[in-house]
């Protein structure tokens, strides 16, 4: 459980979810806000099969987790775009 003070995983994913939305030049994941549905999708799939390898240690995973995360996150954010263009004819 988290104390006063302390992130909760909740609150660490709207974190993240809110690092990936910003403008380059903020945030830790700024430059995730520039990248493609491809590249992001792409850096995504080699984060998760890093860590189902088993090798990384476990700061290292709690990095390429937050860092999968946002990466996540502007990918929901690309095809929530792309279906809102399909269903409004845009």
């Amino acid at each position: 459980m988290a104390t006063k003070g302390e992130a909760r995983p909740a609150e660490a994913a709207e974190a993240a979810a809110r690092e990936a939305a910003e403008p380059a030049g903020g945030g830790a994941h700024a430059d995730v806000a520039a990248m493609s549905y491809e590249q992001a999708r792409d850096e995504l799939v080699g984060l998760v099969a890093r860590l189902e390898n088993g090798q990384v240690g476990l700061e290292e995973s709690m990095t390429l987790w937050e860092r999968g995360e946002v990466l996540a996150t502007h990918c929901n954010q690309w095809l929530d775009r792309a279906e809102a263009r399909i269903t409004t004819g845009d």
